[in-house]
């Protein structure tokens, strides 16, 4: 929750309260104003309507000030029981995306822990449904984020639907009651909250290392700023110590709770100082997702750009299949969010030589030729923000940016041959 302020006015009583709930881990200097200067005794005469006013101001600037502050506070770098609970399991059941290893001692302390489990009834169950219908990658990280551990046991949480439907899901052919009873019994036997508990120090390590490092990078107004939208809820960052170079997204809406974004932060070390190795556009990358995937879950934006979605993944379907990207509406997200990444770095004074180079680096071996088009034209949509009040707004425009790469490479390739 985030700190509020709560403020209530009357003739003769001002009461300026300050709540901090327990779950918020920042710290935030302010001003304090002392009582005594903020109530009025009832022995006292009552105010003029001239400084009444005024008063209401200033509390009214104050609580303004302290929303501001608390909107950019809100995140919080985590680790997650559920997270490292899911990954290992993957690991352990040789799916690569969570094998990568590049975690130095903990790496070679997961492997001494689990390797005996790997008959264990919940790995077989996860290779089958890898086999039977590609359970991995964010999947596996939008179920974590799905369940919660109480007196030593797991439950989902949260709204089932969101495991079983949309492109980024994929949950709807499995049992998770079957899942859920396994990966309790896996839980259990491994006996895996004393091997996360015991793991502590390194995961407070690590935490600590990507708020010095990364955070400071990290300009959370620059979204609403440039979308023309609020956030559409409270983000997390999670760091996920099984995952090594990959990250994604994934959120939940549990009820009467604000609808949460998740950005699911791989850990590896660098090989040449041992050292924690973070990319900070990934951070930007993940949280765009929460702007940019609502967009295309409209019905009229998706069948402006469908066809155009269908044909950038047939170009480019062995490079997406290789990131998981077997959809071309993940495509569409994927491409949006990139172009976009390039917008915030260069907004903020983050783009330098090697950076650029880097990204481009990114962008072309993964398959994303039409970003430098896609970049433009975002450019577009925020030098003329007095037209397009919205990204959504913009919308049909991006549609028919990567509809004219399509022709304009076709082109090419007939202009070769001529």
């Amino acid at each position: 929750m985030p700190l509020s302020l709560i403020y209530f006015i009357a003739p003769l009583d001002f009461i300026l309260t300050f709540c901090h709930q327990k779950t918020l881990i920042f710290q935030i200097k302010v001003v304090t104003l002392r009582a005594k200067n903020l109530y009025i005794g009832k022995t006292k005469t009552l105010l003029t309507a001239k400084s009444f006013v005024t008063m209401k101001k200033i509390i009214l600037s104050l609580f303004l000030a302290i929303l501001a502050i608390t909107a950019t506070a809100q995140i919080k770098v985590e680790v997650s029981e559920t997270v490292e609970l899911l990954s290992i399991l993957a690991r352990t059941a040789g799916y690569p995306e969570y094998s990568m290893d590049l975690a130095g001692q903990y790496t070679t302390d997961t492997e001494t822990w689990f390797a005996p489990y790997r008959q264990h009834a919940a790995v077989a169950l996860a290779q089958d449904i890898r086999a039977k219908y590609g359970i991995g990658y964010e999947r596996i990280m939008n179920m974590a984020v799905h369940l919660d551990i109480e007196k030593g046991k797991l439950a989902l949480i949260g709204n089932r639907a969101e495991l079983n439907n949309g492109v980024y899901n994929g949950w709807q052919n499995v049992d998770v009651d079957d899942f859920v009873e396994k990966l309790n019994q896996f839980y259990k036997d491994t006996r895996f909250h004393k091997f996360f508990e015991q793991h502590r120090a390194f995961y407070d390590e690590g935490i600590k290392n990507f708020e010095t490092e990364v955070l400071p990078t990290f300009h959370q107004k620059w979204y609403a700023g440039f979308y023309g939208t609020e956030a559409p809820g409270q983000f997390h960052i999670v760091i996920n110590f099984t995952y090594g170079r990959h990250n994604n997204g994934a959120n939940r809406q549990l009820p009467g709770q604000p609808f949460e974004v998740f950005a699911i932060m791989g850990y590896q070390l660098n090989p040449a100082t041992a050292q924690p190795q973070w990319f900070p556009d990934i951070l930007i990358h993940e949280f765009n997702h929460s702007f940019v995937n609502p967009l295309l879950d409209n019905a009229t934006n998706a069948a402006l750009i469908e066809k155009v979605g269908q044909r950038l993944y047939t170009w480019s379907q062995p490079e997406m299949n290789n990131q998981a990207y077997n959809d071309w509406r993940i495509v569409i997200n994927e491409s949006v969010v990139r172009a976009a990444v390039f917008i915030y770095m260069k907004d903020n004074g983050l783009v330098s030589k090697q950076t650029l180079n880097d990204m481009f680096n990114e962008i072309w071996r993964n398959g994303f030729r039409w970003t430098p088009e896609l970049v433009a034209s975002l450019r577009y949509y925020a030098n003329n923000r007095d037209k397009y009040k919205t990204l959504g707004d913009y919308y049909p425009e991006i549609a028919k940016c990567l509809e004219k790469y399509i022709i304009d490479e076709a082109g090419r390739m007939q202009n070769a041959l001529k």
